[in-house]
This record gives C-alpha cells, sequence and structure tokens, in this order.
C-alpha cells in the first residue's frame, strides 16, 4: 500500500504540472461528461472541493464557480460568505424573512454549469447568541441551495440544540472537527439528538490529532458521514503538506470507500502552501487528479 501511495503521489504532484495545463487549456475536457459538464464521480466515488481552497483568489461565487469547472469538480461545499452575498445581490429584499430567489437562482447558475451544490457551510449556525429566526433562515437558504446539509463545527451543546430543527427541515447538520476529535468522538451521544445529525470528516486534521487512520471511524459511523475533507497533514499536530508527503492516507480512504460503495463525497480542500509558480485552482487540480488515480 505505501508503494500504491507513492506511485499516486509521483503521478499527481511530480506530473501534475501536464495535467494542470491541460486543465487551465482545455477546462472541461479532463473530467467531463458526454455533454461537456464537469463530471468528478470517479469510479462511483464523488469528488468535490470546499470553496475555502480558492480563498487566496477572488471568491464570489461567479469566480468560484469557474475555478470549479476549471478543475472538472461536479460537486461542491460552498462557503456561506459567498452564497449570502450572492443572495442579496439577487433578492430585492433582505433580511432572515426575505425570499429565497437568490439562493436558487445561485441554486441554477451552478446546476446549469454542471456543478452540485451539495453542502453549504454556515459556521455559525446555532451558536449561542442566534436565533431561531436565523437558523431557520440558514436551514431555508440550504433548501433553496439544494444542499443536503449544512457544516459547522462540532458541539454537543449546538448538536442538542440543531437536532430537532434539522429534523424538521431535513437538511442534515454535518459537525466538523480539528485536531480535539478522538477515534470514540462519535461513540458517545453527539449524534443522537436527531436523525439529521451528521459527520463532516477531515481526515487530516483527524490523523494529525489522533495518530491514527481514519478508516475505523468511516468503517463504523459511514451512514452518518456526509462528506469528507481531504488533506494531508503529518501526525502529531504536524503541518499540512503536498499531497502524498504527510501521513494521511488519502488513497486508502478513497480506495476503502470505493470498495464498500459507500455514499460518501470526498471534498479536497487545499491548505498547503501554494507554491510560488502556482496558484490554488491549480493545486485543486493536482489533487483532483490525484483522487483519480488514486480511483482508477
Amino acid at each position: 500500500m505505501q508503494e500504491r501511495r507513492a506511485t499516486i503521489s509521483r503521478r499527481s504532484f511530480v506530473g501534475g504540472a501536464v495535467s494542470v495545463a491541460a486543465t487551465t487549456l482545455f477546462p472541461r475536457q479532463l473530467y467531463a461528461a458526454n455533454d461537456g459538464k464537469p463530471n468528478s464521480n470517479f469510479n462511483g466515488v464523488q469528488i468535490g472541493a470546499i470553496t475555502y481552497s480558492y480563498r487566496s483568489m477572488p471568491s464570489s461565487a461567479e469566480d468560484l464557480l469557474g475555478y470549479l469547472v476549471q478543475n472538472g469538480l461536479s460537486s461542491v461545499e460552498l462557503m456561506g460568505g459567498p452564497a449570502e452575498e450572492f443572495a442579496k445581490r439577487h433578492t430585492p429584499e433582505t433580511g432572515i424573512d426575505a425570499p429565497m430567489d437568490g439562493y436558487k437562482a445561485l441554486r441554477k447558475m451552478y446546476k446549469e454549469a454542471g456543478v452540485n451544490i451539495h453542502i453549504v457551510k454556515f459556521g455559525n449556525i446555532g451558536d449561542r447568541n442566534m436565533s431561531d429566526e436565523q437558523i431557520n433562515y440558514y436551514f431555508r437558504a440550504a433548501k433553496a441551495l439544494g444542499a443536503k446539509g449544512i457544516t459547522r463545527e462540532m458541539s454537543k451543546p449546538i448538536a442538542r440544540k440543531l437536532g430537532p430543527l434539522a429534523d424538521k427541515h431535513k437538511i442534515i447538520i454535518a459537525f466538523h472537527n480539528h485536531t480535539q476529535i478522538e477515534p470514540d468522538t462519535y461513540d458517545g451521544d453527539m449524534l443522537s439528538y436527531g436523525k439529521y445529525l451528521g459527520i463532516n470528516l477531515d481526515i487530516g486534521h483527524f490523523v494529525a490529532g489522533t495518530g491514527v487512520s481514519p478508516i475505523p471511524l468511516i468503517e463504523k459511523h459511514h451512514k452518518r458521514i456526509l462528506s469528507l475533507h481531504l488533506k494531508d497533514r503529518k501526525k502529531n499536530d504536524g503541518p499540512n503538506m503536498p499531497w502524498g508527503e504527510g501521513d494521511t492516507p488519502i488513497a486508502e480512504v478513497l480506495q476503502f470507500i470505493k470498495k464498500n460503495k459507500l455514499k460518501i463525497t470526498g471534498d479536497i480542500e487545499v491548505e498547503y502552501k501554494i507554491p510560488a509558480d502556482s496558484d490554488a485552482a491549480k493545486e485543486v487540480g493536482r489533487c483532483a487528479q490525484y483522487c483519480k488515480d488514486a480511483l482508477a
């Protein structure tokens, strides 16, 4: 397996510049369906990206869609900021009682380009000082976007608060982790407060914090995992690395999902230092190629 990881690393990063150059010149041809739209479902495993990956570049909803199409990605976890900004520009009325026309227009724009907004990140949903009206607004916005879920940081008190509301709206609240997670975190009652409470497992942070493979956790809790954040960190709270250079078994995780036909999306999150001769979109493209190679 280590040899397999090394092979993927060489193919995707040492030789990745060629693939990325081709993607830039012919943005819809590297991973495309017959209709010319992006298609990043590789052998049954859906790969996407969280738009935080593009944070060093202009980041309007329109900009982000352009990068996703360039990278051939047909699925996205969209940061809430660009979504809200777009909605305000396309909805005459504003505020928590405003119609969802702007979010529906955003969904339509992405869908027509071949990109599914499967998650939106409203990172403060359920915070202590947030009103029920604001919480319901975010659920309504997610539904208007066509998203299956909303991501935010994990918290047992917030799980208790949001569980019944998630069930009411039938929108998943997927809890994201940093290095505070333990292998048995989800063995407790975190997810017991609602059927629509789920997991957004960051496998890079998991490895950095625990030093062990995330595969046993994925195997045990796969029915509650909406998505993974894919990044390569070193153990012992080590740094983010270009993929294939850290300790996170990205390829093995993707192969496990493929082998077991799990309905879990893998979202690329670029957090390593971007080389001076590159940019975020090029690096996301390299990571997408890494995923495709791992799932070949």
